[in-house]
């Protein structure tokens, strides 16, 4: 549920009994997980969160291994580079425009 207000689109928050009871039904699995989304009037967003964090907070998730088993080592060597090298893209960017946004900005 949302409202519309001054500010914009704001979530209103759920009592933990019923995400509880929202997300025990969805387990179940007697449903899909839209038509539990549509029963208790949320977003099937909404529900894919809650059982997310549902599941990570009872510590059902398993982690994946830091790289796969079958990544080719020279291609994982490649992407690293190339996501180094775009960070400190990132970084030049981030810092002229704050040099040039000073210069904009009424004193």
């Amino acid at each position: 549920m949302v409202l519309a207000g001054r500010i914009g689109i704001v979530p209103t928050a759920y009592p933990l009994e019923f995400r509880r009871d929202v997300i025990a039904v969805a387990r179940r699995g007697d449903q899909s997980r839209a038509q539990v989304a549509r029963s208790f009037g949320i977003s099937q967003s909404c529900l894919t969160r809650w059982l997310a964090m549902a599941d990570r907070d009872e510590g059902r998730l398993e982690l994946p291994s830091k790289t796969p088993a079958d990544a080719d080592p020279a291609e994982v060597r490649e992407l690293r580079r190339r996501l180094k090298q775009v960070e400190q893209e990132n970084e030049i960017l981030r810092r002229a425009t704050a040099y040039f946004a000073r210069d904009v900005l009424p004193k």
